[in-house]
Formats: C-alpha cells, sequence, structure tokens
C-alpha cells in the first residue's frame, strides 16, 4: 500500500486562506511561517472565522519581502506584510488556555484589516523566541507550537473525504477542514490507525484526532454558511459529542517536506472508531 503527500498548506494568518506548497520547511513550532500571525479584536481576543466567517474572503499570499493580503470578491487595494515587524509594541494575547506574548502591527496594516472585516481589530505577529507549549498530555519532547489551535499540523487522507463526499449531495473541497498535509492511498479514514510515521525522512506523531468546529461549515470562497459536513460527519464521526475529521501531528525533528514524499507507517493503534474501521 503506497501513501504519498499530495498537499501542503500552511495559514501564516490564522483563519485567513491559506497557501498550497510543493515543499515546506518544518521548523520547531510547525511549518515555516504557518499561523505565525493572527488577528485580534478590540478586546484582545483572537479572531477565527467562528466568530466572524468573512474572515475566509480575505487570502494570504507571499511577495519578495513578506505577505500580501487581497480581498477575494471585493475590488480592494491589496496590503503588505513585513516578515518581520519593526519597532513593535508586545503584548499578551490569550488563545484558548494559554497567554503568548506577541509584537503589534502598525496602524495603517491594523486600519486595512478593520475595514475590510468590517470589525474593530489588529494584527499580531509571534516572534522566535516567543514559545507555546503544546498540551503536556501529547508533548514528546518540548514541542511548541505557533497561533494554530493547539498542535503544529493536521493531516488529512483524500479518501477520507472521499467517503464523506459520497454521504453529502454537494461534494466538498478539502479546504474545508484547513489541514496542513494532505496524502493519497490506504482506505478512508486509515490516519485513525496511526501512532507514528514517516513523510520523507521526518518522523511525526498522531496524538489526537482533530474536534471539528463551525469553521468547517463556512464556503472558503464566499464565507456563507451551511449546516454540513458537521451534520453528516456527527452521524459516523462522533464520539463524546465530538465530531472527529483528521489527525492532529507533534514532530520529532526539522528538515522538509514535499509533495510527492512517501508516507511509511512505523507504528499504528487502534482506531477509536473500530466499528466503522472493520467496514473497509
Amino acid at each position: 500500500m503506497k501513501l504519498s503527500l499530495t498537499q501542503i498548506n500552511i495559514y501564516p494568518i490564522k483563519s485567513l486562506g491559506g497557501i498550497s506548497l510543493q515543499s515546506a520547511a518544518v521548523e520547531k513550532r510547525g511549518l515555516k511561517y504557518d499561523r505565525r500571525w493572527m488577528l485580534i479584536n478590540d478586546k484582545k481576543m483572537f479572531m477565527t472565522q467562528r466568530e466572524y466567517p468573512q474572515m475566509a474572503l480575505l487570502q494570504v499570499d507571499f511577495h519578495a519581502d513578506g505577505l500580501i493580503i487581497n480581498h477575494k470578491i471585493e475590488n480592494v487595494e491589496p496590503i503588505s506584510i513585513p516578515f518581520e515587524i519593526t519597532n513593535a509594541k508586545k503584548i499578551e494575547v490569550p488563545i484558548w488556555d494559554n497567554l503568548c506574548e506577541a509584537n503589534t502591527a502598525n496602524e495603517e496594516i491594523n486600519e486595512w484589516f478593520s475595514e475590510n472585516l468590517r470589525v474593530k481589530c489588529s494584527l499580531v505577529y509571534m516572534s522566535d523566541d516567543a514559545e507555546r507549549k503544546v498540551d503536556p498530555r501529547f508533548d514528546i519532547g518540548n514541542n511548541i507550537v505557533s497561533f494554530a489551535d493547539a498542535y503544529p499540523f493536521l493531516i488529512i487522507g483524500e479518501e477520507s473525504l472521499n467517503d464523506l463526499n459520497s454521504r453529502l449531495t454537494e461534494k466538498l473541497p478539502m479546504n474545508r477542514f484547513r489541514p496542513n498535509f494532505v496524502f493519497s492511498g490506504g482506505y478512508p479514514f486509515i490516519e485513525d490507525t496511526w501512532k507514528k510515521f514517516k513523510i520523507g525522512d521526518l518522523v511525526f506523531y498522531a496524538v489526537k484526532p482533530c474536534s471539528r468546529c463551525a469553521v468547517t461549515t463556512v464556503n472558503q470562497e464566499t464565507s456563507e454558511r451551511s449546516k454540513e459536513p458537521l451534520a453528516i460527519l456527527s452521524s459516523y464521526r462522533q464520539i463524546n459529542n465530538k465530531v472527529l475529521f483528521g489527525q492532529n501531528l507533534v514532530h520529532e525533528s526539522t528538515g522538509k517536506v514535499e509533495v510527492g514524499d512517501e508516507l511509511n507507517i512505523l507504528e499504528t493503534k487502534e482506531s477509536p472508531f473500530v466499528q466503522i474501521q472493520n467496514e473497509y
């Protein structure tokens, strides 16, 4: 059974449109540039598509010296974000159960986001010297994470999405689930059975299934919400009132991954959905 990496995605600004790459550097806190920036509201609370689905309409891309942000629908002047924010003020921002040190962007940048999201907000950046640790229950050795919800990586198999789409009237693209890694091969939800595996030369650990939220119901091209995929997933991918789809990962070493890299499974575990797994 051959398993191959088919997508690498990063989301430099948390909850904005992501960037697909052919190769990426794996650093200590995850993929390079992944969720190193984040928007906060006027109460300094982090913003996501859960409460602000219009964030899906802002698309992030690279340019020579940083990021450039465009609106997917409206004809607005794009804004550039430098890779390094200079003369920044340091503040502390909460993200779930963590309190993180962050650097603030300038007012021009903040005003652009406020205007285009139609809500008062500010951009912050996680510097290299800031450390946010993963949940100690799933740490394999001082793992740290960026502004991602909790873990450095998320992986989903193409066959898992195919299985979901076979149950839906309208098929959904993979970007609804915002994975970092997508792979081909195997059977639906084979990733549920992984414990330790390699992508190319790098070792990863699947530490827990990813519980899914309302972000998956947001159309990433229009920002419109629907009841799917959570309604269907809750009928066959729910445990303890949590809808599970994809696996959260931590990693053992740094290096490089490329589309086309082979995945090799080193250790397995029993799927939490044994009754479903046995159908295949």
